[in-house]
């Protein structure tokens, strides 16, 4: 999205890579419209990627929350919290490692929202039009219908973001979602789909599993193809579901010849 003040843009998120850059680049010159900051509500690299290149060819400011900011500066931490170490050369796709840029704080002309969940510290911006750009705050219905899963950090903050979402009326523009005035539907599907994803593994961990064998039952149910990229995005969420449900008392961990093993209770 872009928000306007006289010609002066700020662009909310700029996409996967410089590609993307450079077609926004376009419009914004086609429009006689000077890009003064890039506002990103998060730092995934589909969010992200295009910066280097607007920063590059414009001077622009770039902002997210004090948290995501250092993940922008520091794009490879991405794969860092998804690996734990120095990550294989595989992941090193723009899909998960975006170029660099620099940020820094300044006074924007929207209300920032937080909107944890999907990352730890996202964000969301309103403007006083009430227009609310969500980031990935909510997961498609496409998305949700073509993959059930979708990428979480924390499950617990996730659903307390919907609660807050439910409270909210305006225009909501949602990352891979269209423009919409009625997000009733889309929350409630992302609050069942949660619901079910947390069954499925209670049902799986009946009897005691390892991660991995969880891991892969998951990714049977869901008719999931695994590759690196889709291990360590579904192991990332699987871990935020297991501790969802071990912080509510529905799974526990146990250990038994020296393996670590989750068991329903």
């Amino acid at each position: 999205g872009i928000y306007l003040i006289e010609n002066d843009a700020y662009l909310i998120d700029s996409g996967i890579d410089s590609d993307t850059g450079k077609k926004i680049l376009k419009i914004l010159n086609e429009q006689n419209w000077h890009l003064k900051a890039i506002l990103n509500t998060h730092f995934h690299a589909d969010h992200i990627g295009g910066n280097n290149y607007l920063q590059t060819k414009t001077n622009c400011l770039i902002t997210s929350s004090p948290k995501e900011n250092i993940f922008i500066e520091n794009p490879e931490l991405e794969l860092l919290t998804l690996y734990g170490a120095k990550e294989p050369k595989q992941m090193q796709t723009k899909f998960l490692l975006a170029k660099k840029s620099l940020t820094q704080d300044f006074q924007i002309p929207l209300e920032i929202i937080p909107l944890p969940g999907h990352t730890m510290h996202m964000i969301g911006f309103k403007t006083k039009e009430n227009v609310y750009f969500l980031g990935d705050a909510l997961a498609g219905e496409e998305a949700i219908n073509k993959y059930k899963i979708f990428f979480l950090t924390d499950v617990t903050q996730y659903l307390e973001t919907l609660n807050f979402l439910k409270t909210l009326k305006g225009i909501f523009v949602i990352s891979h979602h269209q423009i919409t005035n009625d997000i009733t539907n889309l929350i409630n599907l992302n609050e069942q789909t949660i619901d079910e994803i947390s069954k499925e593994i209670i049902t799986i961990c009946q009897k005691n599993e390892t991660f991995e064998n969880i891991l892969t039952k998951i990714f049977n149910c869901y008719n999931m193809i695994m590759n690196i990229t889709q291990y360590y995005l579904i192991s990332c969420t699987l871990k935020a579901y297991l501790t969802y449900l071990i912080s509510n008392q529905k799974i526990e961990i146990i250990f038994q010849n020296n393996q670590m093993l989750y068991h329903s209770l």
